[in-house]
């Protein structure tokens, strides 16, 4: 439930651009912003259709055609490679030539180095990025919480949990900073902190982080009545800023009903999640998260074979040596999958793997998995009487 922003922000400011080019067609910074705002929204699988990569793609071009060399172009360049292409070289060699020309956007050169270092899985060389970055502008929340998550991928939680404090100090009571200090107190299984974080957060909280992160702690309190209830009621109650939003909550539903045992309200739940996923699915077939999000609406409806082939589809559309942040995901959502159809060994095989690789985290997980998580999370019951899977509980995190 991670989030670097909020896309209904990055979808208003993106309305703001579109119309400064309407009146101004030679605004060369707007449509280097627009650029930028349709290539995040289509890296984020908020939109991953060819018309919001093109649509990225003109906007650049606009840009280079009235101010090619200017350092906002420039900026836009490398994060059209970045996050359109995910040509990282390509984009690391632009950031580099922005960075020798304007001294003072060094701080977000640095950070978006910092980005694209780890989703090579250069996970030392990323973490330098954050810390030079953060020397120079140690206030900036955003860069804070991108450096935070870094070291919750590696699993430096406590590391993690400072910088959440800083953020903290600048934006007391923030509900996403809170939400994501508990998850790193999480994973280490210190639910007891995590808890006092959470405390404020209910069914109306505007918040993503923070309700999502509220349904993990009660799942991994083995709560599930509460949580079961929380989802009702906000399904019932809270307006949605998306339906992709509301169908994500829905599908959360679905499997903790699952987990509590509730088998009718698990198949309708489910069943409604499918009516909606399927026709978002099928506009956009190279989404790896809807892929995801439907294996695990078959796998909850006892569809086998559904839920596997799309589950290895969101592997193959966002593989692990193309994205080391995100790619790994899939892997532990197919090893969900192997788990709740018996398939033991594959899973398990599948986990040993992952509690030694950085990453950011299940589909509704707060982190990477980690001993405590797989000691503490119910959907890996089917696993315990497993003498192999008794030694991943055991291990001490890398």
């Amino acid at each position: 439930m991670r989030r670097p922003f909020s896309f209904e922000t990055l979808k208003e400011a993106k309305g703001f651009y579109e119309r400064a080019v309407q009146l101004d067609p030679n605004f060369a910074l707007a449509w280097a912003r627009l650029s930028r705002a349709d290539a995040y929204l289509y890296f984020a699988h908020e939109d991953q259709t060819s018309a919001r990569r093109d649509a990225a793609k003109s906007a650049l071009e606009n840009a280079q055609r009235l101010q090619p060399n200017s350092s906002e172009t420039l900026l836009a360049l490398g994060y059209y490679q970045y996050w359109a292409l995910r040509d990282y070289g390509a984009a690391k060699t632009t950031f580099g030539r922005v960075s020798k020309m304007l001294p003072d956007s060094s701080s977000e050169v640095l950070e978006a180095l910092g980005q694209i270092t780890r989703r090579e899985g250069h996970w030392d060389e990323s973490i330098a990025y954050f810390e030079q970055a953060l020397a120079l502008d140690p206030r900036n929340v955003e860069l804070l919480t991108a450096a935070a998550g870094t070291y919750s991928m590696v699993r430096q939680f406590p590391a993690a949990r400072k910088l959440y404090d800083r953020v903290l100090d600048i934006v007391p009571n923030d509900p996403d900073s809170m939400a994501d200090k508990a998850a790193m107190y999480q994973a280490e299984g210190n639910l007891q902190e995590a808890a006092k974080l959470l405390a404020n957060v209910n069914a109306e909280t505007p918040s993503v982080t923070a309700f999502g992160t509220k349904i993990i702690q009660l799942t991994l309190e083995r709560n599930l009545s509460e949580a079961v209830r929380l989802l009702q009621t906000r399904q019932a109650q809270f307006h949605f800023p998306s339906e992709s939003e509301r169908v994500t909550f829905k599908l959360f539903l679905a499997m903790t009903q699952r987990l509590a045992g509730d088998t009718a309200g698990t198949k309708a739940s489910a069943e409604q999640v499918r009516n909606t996923l399927e026709p978002l699915y099928k506009n956009e077939p190279d989404n790896p998260f809807f892929a995801a999000f439907l294996s695990e609406v078959y796998a909850t409806l006892g569809e086998k074979d559904s839920a596997l082939k799309e589950a290895e589809r969101a592997i193959m559309l966002l593989p692990s040596n193309q994205d080391r942040v995100y790619g790994p995901m899939y892997e532990e959502n197919l090893a969900l999958i192997h788990t709740i159809f018996g398939e033991n060994s594959r899973a398990i095989s599948i986990l040993t793997r992952l509690l030694q690789t950085p990453y950011n985290g299940g589909l509704s997980d707060p982190a990477a998995i980690t001993p405590a998580l797989l000691r503490l999370d119910p959907a890996w019951d089917p696993l315990r009487a497993d003498p192999a899977f008794q030694k991943l509980c055991e291990e001490k995190q890398p």
